[in-house]
């Protein structure tokens, strides 16, 4: 959820948003939303245009946590995919990507 944050900060985003681009329930996002908030990673505000929106913003702490993360998770990624040749990489992120597509289309068919 950090990333999403970080990488649209400057954009006015919902809860509802969040919920539809990491295909989770809205429930399972405000339960997170809020222990993100308590933990000062991120506020919440009323949004300007619909007041039964809620907007998120993330925090200093928030980017600074996200960074924090997003390096030990680079290094994670290098150390179990270096196990891969680098045609077998590129094998991997294809079916992953495929993977990835299809959870999508049923996610979307379900709804």
């Amino acid at each position: 959820m950090l990333r999403w944050l970080v990488e649209r900060q400057g954009e006015a985003i919902a809860q509802r948003d969040l919920a539809d681009w990491m295909g989770s329930d809205p429930n399972t996002i405000a339960s997170l939303v809020k222990r993100m908030e308590e933990s000062e990673l991120l506020i919440r505000a009323v949004s300007k245009e619909d007041r039964r929106a809620r907007e998120l913003e993330v925090t200093q702490k928030g980017k600074e946590v996200y960074q924090l993360c997003r390096v030990l998770a680079l290094d994670l990624q290098k150390e179990v995919l270096g196990v891969l040749s680098e045609k077998e990489l590129e094998q991997f992120l294809e079916l992953l990507e495929r993977v990835t597509d299809a959870a999508s289309s049923a996610a979307e068919e379900s709804r």
